[in-house]
């Protein structure tokens, strides 16, 4: 197992380490509950430095990306960025990714730590036409995930940018906590606001003490991957791996939105197809109508006990008190307001297809 450059900072604070993505990575430190809780009432700092960071650079590093990912790059602007997904030539997705435009010629593009190598692969295997430069900067960066509604007021101290001007899916290049030329972006994958800072891995320390000192009045917390991942399904963001993968579509999955016919992508013309005739499965989300928590891999069955579709994420919401989760039905069971089972052990709990998000502030 790798680690962060922040590893021995979690375990001097007391955090459980687990193995993630090929890092040594904390999942919590208080609980998830109440990490949860600080996130979405305060602010938390998530360390995410296993994710990975591509560089395309050159005259082609546009055309390139064009054709790898499905929503339409050419629409960023210096200081903005996308959320998109890599297709690949079978229907399914590769990967989801965000891709942030630094300069004319230049993009980030940020993937997910468990799919770096195979992301990569993927993209090179269509440079050959375009020959962008490409770099994986992955080793060599941190990332910093500080989230929640007092993240502005909080973080205001070490910038002279002025973060509540920033935003949503915009950024900027600039001094943070006296480290020059950091990404300062406001993104994130919470639904509570803040910012996520790329930096160096020798300049991250210094960030995150700095970080805590200015945010101590605010009551900031280091946060785990274990909230990190009931915070965004209380949105319901997808998480790579459970409901979105190789064999699942933009489409099935509720992501026409970033799935662009303005260009040719890979798969693009059999996406359009697809688009047009409708898909037989849907990507839905679900709420319990009783007690009891739903678990990826669940099956979801109908009245009479029959399996119709699978739970891809589940948990017990911590804001709203009951079981949420989202799972693949076939589409003429994914209307809002369809009755659903999920089988939980011996039991077919009663859920209700609803409207994301679960949650809203």
């Amino acid at each position: 197992m790798k680690n962060t450059a922040l590893t021995r900072t979690h375990e001097a604070l007391g955090a459980k380490i687990v193995p993630f993505a090929g890092y040594n990575m904390p999942v919590s430190y208080e609980g998830v509950n109440t990490e949860h809780e600080t996130v979405r009432k305060g602010v938390g700092v998530f360390d995410v430095s296993h994710m990975g960071e591509f560089l395309i650079s050159g005259p082609n590093a546009l055309a390139l990306i064009q054709k790898v990912t499905s929503n339409d790059a050419a629409k960023l602007t210096i200081g903005r960025a996308q959320y998109s997904c890599l297709p690949n030539e079978t229907g399914g997705i590769v990967d989801d990714l965000i891709v942030y435009r630094i300069k004319e010629d230049q993009y980030l593009l940020v993937v997910n730590a468990s799919n770096i190598d195979k992301d990569w692969n993927h993209i090179s295997s269509y440079n050959s036409e375009y020959k962008a430069e490409m770099r994986n900067i992955s080793e060599g960066y941190s990332l910093l995930a500080i989230q929640g509604p007092k993240a502005v007021e909080a973080m205001q101290s070490l910038t002279t940018v002025d973060l509540s001007a920033i935003k949503f899916y915009h950024f900027e290049v600039a001094d943070f906590a006296g480290i020059e030329h950091v990404i300062i972006s406001a993104t994130g994958y919470t639904g509570s606001g803040g910012f996520e800072i790329y930096c160096k891995n020798e300049d991250v320390l210094q960030i995150w003490d700095r970080v805590f000192e200015a945010g101590a009045d605010f009551g900031i917390k280091p946060i785990g991957l274990a909230a990190r991942d009931t915070l965004r399904l209380e949105m319901g963001y997808c998480l790579y791996g459970n409901d979105i993968s190789d064999t699942t579509s933009p489409f099935e999955a509720g992501l026409g939105w970033i799935t662009k016919f303005t260009k040719d992508f890979v798969n693009s013309d059999a996406l359009a197809k697809e688009k047009a005739r409708g898909t037989e499965r849907k990507l839905i989300a679900f709420e319990l109508d009783d007690r009891g928590i739903p678990r990826h891999d669940y099956d979801i069955v109908d009245g009479q006990g029959k399996k119709i579709g699978v739970v891809t994420s589940g948990t017990m919401s911590p804001m709203l008190g009951k079981g949420i989760g989202l799972g693949y039905v076939p589409s003429v069971l994914s209307e809002i307001g369809s009755k659903i089972h999920i089988q939980i052990r011996k039991n077919a709990v009663p859920a209700t297809v609803v409207k994301l998000p679960f949650y809203k502030e």
